[in-house]
């Protein structure tokens, strides 16, 4: 999970048994969003996030083939923390993290 996602996405994904790992809790809620995608990549675990930056950076990786664990995206004007909740964990239980590397998913899905 980026830094700004909202609190109430991860407990309700951890109340639903899906494995999540905040950047705060990997000590890396300081890191810029370059870091953080190269330690989701790491990990070999996409990163959700609501930023549109990461985006950007997605889109540079694409270009430049330049390997990462995939990114989950949901615009925070968009898509409800209801269906945050509900998509990341049908993704969590539909997905092999292989299916995201080098994508960008938008929710809802």
């Amino acid at each position: 999970m980026d830094v700004h996602v909202h609190a109430a996405i991860t407990e309700q994904l951890e109340l639903r048994k899906v494995d999540v790992l905040t950047a705060q809790d990997d000590s890396r809620a300081d890191s810029d969003d370059e870091r953080l995608l190269d330690r989701a990549t790491e990990l070999g675990r996409a990163l959700f996030s609501q930023d549109r930056d990461f985006l950007a950076i997605a889109a540079d990786r694409q270009r430049r083939r330049h390997n990462f664990a995939g990114i989950v995206y949901g615009h925070p004007l968009r898509v409800s923390i209801g269906q945050c909740v509900h998509d990341l964990e049908l993704i969590s239980k539909c997905y092999e993290p292989a299916d995201l590397q080098n994508r960008v998913e938008h929710l809802p899905l």
